[in-house]
């Protein structure tokens, strides 16, 4: 297992199985903000949610190894899953390959 924003892409670009992995950005932050509260910081959840999409962005149209969804990778978008039913999801796909 590996992840990073060419592995599928660039140096496993062979692999049996490539998932990429997204959620939508209000739920990342939401997420990012719900860690940083329990952790006692003081955080806006606009900014966080800010920062995001900024840094989607920046990953998304940088000149070397942008990060993009490989033609043959399975999507997961794990927006509204729990751990539980990500790992599920991710066993499912593995079956196909028995």
């Amino acid at each position: 297992v590996m992840d990073g924003r060419d592995i599928g892409t660039v140096v496993f670009p062979t692999a049996e199985l490539k998932i990429f992995m997204t959620a939508d950005p209000r739920v990342r932050a939401e997420r990012r903000y719900r860690e940083l509260q329990a952790k006692g910081e003081a955080v806006s959840l606009e900014e966080i949610e800010r920062n995001v999409r900024e840094r989607d962005r920046q990953d998304e149209t940088r000149a070397v190894s942008p990060l993009r969804r490989a033609d043959d990778a399975v999507l997961l978008d794990n927006s509204h899953m729990t751990v539980e039913e990500q790992m599920e999801w991710i066993d499912a796909q593995l079956r196909r390959f028995e």
